[in-house]
C-alpha cells in the first residue's frame, strides 16, 4: 500500500483511534472502527460491479454521513471519484456522465428522480432502499461482511472534480491520490492541526477545498462535524453544540452568518472552541475579516487563495489580516510564485503580471482538455529568464494560473484580475458563455445577450444579464425559464432589456460588454 494514499490515511487512522468519534452529524457520532467497516462494505460491492479499473464512479447526493462514506469506499479501489454538486440540474449531470464516461452513480432517495430523468444506463447506488431494482447501502452493510484488502497507488488518479472552464462547459481537473495526501499534509501543517480538533464540514465535497476537509480530519485522527448550512441560527448551533475549532468556509458563508447584522450572533464566550478560521474560493473583504473577528474574537483568521489546476497557492497568516486584508499572502510550503510580464520577465515590485505556480500540489491535467491543459500547463522553461535552469532540465511543469496579481516590496501578493472574464460568485466559478448558451437555446424571443458580471461585496461578483428583444419580457418569465436548466448560482440577479445591444466597432458579432457594466456601474 502506498503511504499517499487516503486509503492509507484512514487504515493509520483506525489502528491508532478505533474508538474516537471521526464523525458527527445531528449529534449522532460514527467512530473511526465504524467507518471503516462501512467503508470496506461498500468498497467491496464496488469492486464486485466488475467495472474496468480506473473507471469514474459519481457521488450526487446531498451531505450526509453516507456521503462522506461513498467517498472513501472510491478511494479505497481501483476506480475514481466524480463529485457532483447537488445544486447542478439533470442537463448538467448528463454532461458530465458523458464527458468522463461515469459507469455508476451513487445518489440518495431525493436526487433518484434525476437520475431517473436522464435515462443513466449505467449502475445506479442509493443510500436509503429506494426501488427493487436498486442497490442500496441499507442493504450493503446487511449482507457485505467479509474481509476486504487493496492496494493503491499514490500516482493513480482518485478525483475529477468539475468547474466551468473557457469553453462554457464544464471541464474536469485531474487529483491524484498523492495530490490528495500531499494537500491534507501541507494544510495540517501551516494550520497546526491537532488531534483534539473538531473540523467543520459545511462547504460541499464537489471541489478540493471541501474534500481537503475530510482528508485533513483524518490525517490528523481528529473529528470532522458535518453541517449543511441553511440559516444562520442553525449554523451557529452547530458550532457550539460540535464544539468546532477549525472552520473552513467560503466568503459567500460569511456573508450569510451577518446578513441580519450582528445582533443575531450568540455572544463571543460561546465560541470559545474555535480556534482558526480558513476562506477560500473567493477574495475576502475588510467587513467580512472584522466581521468573524467580533463574533469569534479566540480564532486566527487565514485568508487563502487556491487554483483549479494546483490545490492552493498562498496564505495570509493571521498576523498580518489587519494589517494587510487586501493581500492573497505569501506561498504555502513547498511552492514557488513568480510574477511574469508578457515579455517573461519577472515583474518589480507592484508591477502587474501573470502568476506562476512552481512546486508542490500541481494536479494531473483538464480531463479531455488538451487545449485547456497547453493554455495552463507549461514547461518550466517559460522561467527561463527568472531562475537557473541548470543542466538544461526543462521537464518540469508550471501552471500558468490566468491570474494577473502584484507582489510589494515585502513579498505579499495581491490579486488584481483573471485572465479570462470568467465570473466567481459565492465561491463558484460561472461562465458568461455557459449562460449565454442556456439563454439563445431556451429562450428563441430574445435577440442578442450578453452575460457579465459587477462587483457585489457580498458575493464578490453578481451576475447581470442584458438582452435585447422585439418588446420586453417579464424579469419572472426569464428566471423561471433559466432556473429549469442552471444551478442556482448561476441564474443572473440583474435582467435588464435594452432595445438593441452595443457591439465591438472591431467585430459586429460580439457585444460590447465593457460598455454595457460602464452603462451599469455608472
Amino acid at each position: 500500500m502506498s503511504i499517499n494514499c487516503i486509503r492509507s490515511i484512514l487504515e493509520d487512522a483506525v489502528q491508532g483511534d478505533s474508538e474516537k468519534t471521526a464523525l458527527l452529524l445531528n449529534g449522532k457520532a460514527m467512530s473511526y472502527a465504524e467507518l471503516f467497516s462501512r467503508v470496506n462494505q461498500v468498497a467491496c460491492y464496488l469492486n464486485e460491479l466488475g467495472l474496468p479499473k480506473n473507471a469514474r464512479i459519481g457521488v450526487y447526493s446531498n451531505k450526509g454521513l453516507e456521503q462522506v462514506i461513498a467517498i472513501l469506499a472510491i478511494l479505497s479501489t481501483d476506480y475514481v471519484l466524480v463529485p457532483l454538486t447537488r445544486l447542478l440540474k439533470p442537463e448538467q449531470v448528463e454532461y458530465i456522465i458523458n464527458d468522463c464516461d461515469i459507469k455508476c452513480i451513487i445518489t440518495d432517495r431525493i436526487k433518484l428522480e434525476s437520475i431517473d430523468e436522464i435515462q443513466f444506463d449505467g449502475h445506479v447506488i442509493s443510500f436509503e432502499s429506494a426501488a427493487k431494482d436498486v442497490a442500496s447501502f441499507d442493504e450493503i452493510y446487511k449482507y457485505y461482511n467479509k474481509p476486504y484488502s487493496c492496494d493503491i497507488s499514490g500516482h493513480n488518479n482518485a478525483v475529477i472534480t468539475y468547474s466551468f472552464g473557457l469553453t462554457g462547459t464544464p471541464k474536469g481537473i485531474v487529483i491524484s491520490h498523492r495530490n490528495l495526501v500531499d494537500s491534507a499534509r501541507v494544510v495540517s501543517q501551516y494550520l497546526k492541526l491537532e488531534s483534539d480538533d473538531v473540523l467543520s464540514g459545511i462547504l460541499m465535497f464537489n471541489l478540493d477545498y471541501g474534500l481537503n476537509q475530510i482528508f485533513c480530519s483524518f490525517y490528523k485522527r481528529a473529528t470532522l462535524a458535518l453541517h449543511r448550512f441553511i440559516l444562520p441560527e442553525d449554523f451557529f448551533n452547530h458550532l457550539i453544540d460540535d464544539e468546532v475549532s477549525v472552520l473552513a468556509l467560503m466568503p459567500v458563508n460569511i456573508s450569510q452568518m451577518f446578513d441580519e447584522g450582528s445582533q443575531r450572533v450568540p455572544s463571543p464566550e460561546l465560541f470559545d472552541k474555535l480556534r482558526i478560521i480558513t476562506s477560500s474560493g473567493g477574495n475576502v473583504t475588510e467587513r467580512m475579516i472584522s466581521d468573524c473577528q467580533s463574533a469569534f474574537p479566540q480564532a486566527s483568521f487565514y485568508s487563502m487563495h487556491g487554483l483549479t489546476e494546483a490545490f492552493r497557492s498562498t496564505y495570509l497568516d493571521p498576523a498580518q489580516v489587519q494589517i494587510r486584508p487586501d493581500s492573497i499572502g505569501k506561498p504555502i510550503p513547498d511552492v514557488e510564485l513568480y510574477v511574469l510580464n508578457e515579455e517573461g520577465k519577472e515583474c518589480a515590485p507592484r508591477e502587474v503580471g501573470e502568476l506562476i505556480h512552481r512546486g508542490g500540489y500541481i494536479y494531473r491535467g483538464f480531463w479531455n482538455g488538451p487545449e485547456e491543459n497547453k493554455q495552463r500547463f507549461k514547461s518550466i522553461e517559460i522561467l527561463k529568464d527568472v531562475i537557473d535552469l541548470e543542466g538544461q532540465l526543462t521537464d518540469e511543469t508550471v501552471v500558468a494560473t490566468g491570474d494577473y496579481v502584484y507582489k510589494d516590496e515585502e513579498g505579499y501578493f495581491y490579486f488584481v484580475s483573471r485572465h479570462d472574464d470568467m465570473i466567481k460568485t459565492r465561491g463558484f466559478r460561472v461562465s458568461p458563455f455557459e449562460v449565454e448558451s442556456v439563454v439563445r437555446k431556451n429562450l428563441p424571443q430574445i435577440g442578442q445577450c450578453a452575460v457579465f458580471s459587477i462587483e457585489n461585496e457580498l458575493i464578490e461578483e453578481e451576475i447581470v444579464l442584458v438582452y435585447s428583444a422585439a418588446h420586453e419580457i417579464p424579469e419572472e418569465e426569464i428566471l423561471f425559464e433559466l432556473k429549469k436548466h442552471l444551478a442556482s448560482y448561476m441564474i443572473p440577479s440583474k435582467v435588464v432589456y435594452k432595445k438593441s445591444l452595443p457591439l465591438v466597432q472591431s467585430d459586429k458579432n460580439q457585444v460590447n460588454k465593457d460598455e454595457l457594466k460602464q452603462e451599469l456601474t455608472a
